[in-house]
């Protein structure tokens, strides 16, 4: 597994030391084992390769994060991400400081999948008919069959997804609003929680279904967000911006107010600013507050969906592929000091 992984990691290491930056991170995977049984003589098994990387590099233009996700890391490029991590340190040579406000700002891949997974966390069918979250209708029910984004995005999931590969079917290990034990080896299969903009889905059981009316749609443990056909990449997305914020993460993330699904937390290790078409510097890090939802509803551009880690949510959840997008006034609440 390691075969050609290693010797990578050793090049990166020894070139960030020529070149003056500290690179430091860990690897780590694990193979999950799975056996389902029943009284009613149901008998299943499942095995789960979970990988991860997670790099930093830290030098005279601050510190700089990249991460991934990977079955066997055979399909981790180690010399793509230290490369990217060397790019953004001299970015960050040049400093400039900015106010809070609201800016025209670039989500990379994983900062998307830290806000798509929370929304995807808070879509219980059971919570948002009983009133209580940001899916919940006004008057009773749920939303499904709104349109939460102006843009055709696509947020689902998939348990044959290619490079994300997991269990196809129900593993349950309590029950409680979101799960049950008694739909243990429900056989799982491609769900789409939004649809070409609309919310077509929320996570349920068989007993919320007949409380619903929905279909029954237990999660999957991996979650895709997919724009327009012809998505641009981060890199074209920068081409174009004339002044805009690029982030690199978001931390630290909480929530505010489950009836809008209000989410604050601090960027990290890069905030970089664009204009004309290049970036220019670095800039301070910021607290945002700002919803998912209401995010969905404006964005501005959606980019080339691919696999990605989010940072946040790494030790719960790493099979992800998203795209960047643009947003044109993401809300950078206050000025952070937090490195």
């Amino acid at each position: 597994m390691f075969e050609g992984f290693a010797p990578a990691l050793g090049e990166a290491f020894a070139a960030a030391q020529a070149g003056d930056r500290r690179l430091y991170g860990f690897a780590n995977h694990v193979l999950t084992s799975t056996f389902l049984g029943t009284s009613a003589g149901l008998r299943l098994r499942h095995d789960q390769p979970t990988g991860l990387l997670e790099l930093n590099a830290k030098g005279a233009g601050g510190s700089a994060w990249a991460g991934v996700g990977t079955r066997d890391f055979t399909d981790v490029d180690v010399a793509a991400l230290t490369g990217d991590l060397a790019r953004r340190l001299d970015w960050g040579e040049r400093r400039v400081d900015l106010p809070a406000g609201r800016y025209e700002t670039i989500l990379p891949p994983s900062a998307v999948a830290d806000l798509m997974i929370y929304l995807y966390w808070s879509a219980g069918a059971q919570d948002a008919h009983d009133g209580r979250t940001v899916f919940s209708a006004p008057g009773g029910g749920t939303r499904v069959g709104e349109r939460l984004a102006p843009l055709p995005v696509t947020l689902s999931s998939d348990p044959a997804a290619a490079g994300m590969e997991c269990a196809p079917f129900v593993v349950a290990h309590a029950s409680g609003r979101e799960s049950s034990v008694f739909d243990n080896g429900l056989p799982l299969t491609a769900t789409d929680w939004i649809r070409d903009g609309e919310l077509t889905s929320l996570t349920q059981t068989r007993h919320s279904a007949d409380r619903t009316g929905l279909p029954a749609t237990p999660p999957v443990d991996n979650l895709a967000l997919v724009g327009p056909d012809g998505g641009a990449t981060l890199e074209e997305m920068v081409a174009r911006t004339e002044r805009g914020l690029l982030l690199t993460c978001l931390w630290y993330i909480r929530e505010v107010d489950p009836q809008s699904l209000l989410l604050t937390g601090l960027t990290r290790d890069g905030v970089y600013l664009v204009e004309d078409g290049e970036v220019v510097g670095a800039v301070n890090n910021f607290r945002f507050n700002e919803s998912p939802v209401d995010l969905l509803s404006r964005l501005a551009e959606v980019g080339e969906t691919g696999p990605t880690l989010p940072r946040e949510w790494s030790d719960y959840f790493t099979r992800a592929a998203m795209p960047p997008v643009r947003v044109p006034d993401f809300n950078m609440s206050t000025v952070s000091q937090a490195s």
